[in-house]
């Protein structure tokens, strides 16, 4: 066509076409040699945040609290302010102990469906802080989980004891759960963790929140708090707390403290080194908890044979003195009153509370 001349329809329609079929050509190209898709992570990435996370300065329990919101026996009533646990009870033989009642320190202002996570920055040793979470399908992983054996928290040492499970004393302890959320080697969720805290301790109270989030698609608020003495860059343990929004806590409502230790290894926990267990040896925390020494293998002494009134937690087949203030928070449908033995509940799989030492 000479310059000048008007473009006649047909040859307009033909640049037209020309037009789209080179669009199209480019199309093709970028999906045959364009850059690889993102792996589906099953995660809204507006769900996951990952900003400093600041703890609750308005301390102390609200003794007035406010009315639940669940509509059956075993909802959970939560305090107007933040109840934030100042001082952590001593290691008694029990993987775990219960806090405040075993309710969470959460307050009605922070019920809410949302996705979300928090983790807090890492400290001035490189510590990992608070991480905060509502648990719920959308932030769950759909993927395996992957390698994370590229992070080292702090204190960390790759050491073996034969009489440990897998050998390993230490792992690299999620403080939200890869199940929970699926984290692979995010070093602001990963913390030295022994063995024991990780498998004994923590495990089944994770276990707890997904089977929960899986049969009823709610939400639950989830806070994970390791406590560390002193520039110690090993964690006495960790505060887990946890609370189901859709149904104020019935399905599940829990505030405990896994203790760090491992049975017949003594640890350093300024350094992270450690050596095998000798006759005598206690488990000495730090001056924030303040216990006295107490060894892996003492038990409460009571008289065998004896029948007495204890209250039954089902579902954690723990056994507590009816005047244990861990009692008001079992869920109703898990709670049981029986008259019996401790060695008869013992043997039925119970295992005695470590607050009250039934």
């Amino acid at each position: 066509m000479k310059a000048g001349e008007k473009m006649s329809k047909k040859e307009k329609i033909a640049y037209l076409i020309a037009a789209v079929a080179v669009i199209l050509l480019f199309s093709v190209i970028l999906i045959l040699f364009g850059p690889d898709k993102p792996e589906e992570t099953g995660k809204s990435p507006a769900a996951v945040t990952y900003t400093e996370y600041t703890y609750p300065t308005d301390y102390g329990e609200d003794d007035t609290g406010v009315s639940s919101q669940g509509t059956g026996t075993g909802a959970v009533t939560l305090s107007k302010k933040a109840v934030v646990i100042s001082h952590y009870p001593s290691y008694a033989g029990d993987a775990y102990a219960e806090l405040n009642g075993n309710v969470p320190g959460f307050t009605q202002s922070d019920v809410t469906t949302k996705a979300f996570e928090s983790y807090s920055r890492l400290d001035l040793y490189g510590r990992c802080g608070v991480a905060y979470a509502n648990i719920c399908k959308q932030i769950m992983p759909k993927e395996e989980r992957g390698d994370i054996s590229s992070v080292k928290p702090t204190g960390w040492h790759s050491v073996q004891y034969d009489f440990i499970d897998r050998k390993s004393l230490f792992n690299r302890c999620h403080l939200i759960g890869f199940q929970l959320a699926g984290e692979n080697a995010n070093e602001l969720n990963l913390i030295t963790g022994t063995s024991y805290m990780n498998v004994d301790g923590m495990l089944p109270f994770e276990n707890e929140i997904a089977e929960y989030v899986k049969s009823t698609g709610n939400h639950v608020l989830y806070r994970v708090t390791p406590v560390f003495d002193g520039a110690n860059l090993v964690a006495d343990g960790v505060q887990m707390e946890a609370y189901s929004v859709e149904d104020s806590g019935e399905g599940v409502s829990f505030n405990v403290f896994c203790f760090n230790i491992q049975p017949g290894v003594v640890i350093n926990y300024l350094t992270g080194d450690s050596r095998l267990a000798k006759k005598g040896d206690g488990y000495v925390y730090s001056s924030f908890t303040k216990p006295a020494a107490v060894t892996v293998t003492a038990k409460t002494a009571v008289k065998s044979g004896e029948k007495k009134k204890y209250v039954v937690n089902t579902y954690r087949k723990k056994f507590h003195l009816p005047s244990c203030e861990s009692v008001s928070g079992i869920n109703s449908q898990n709670k049981k009153t029986v008259v019996d033995t401790r060695e008869n509940l013992v043997s039925q799989g119970y295992s005695p509370c470590g607050s009250c030492k039934p």
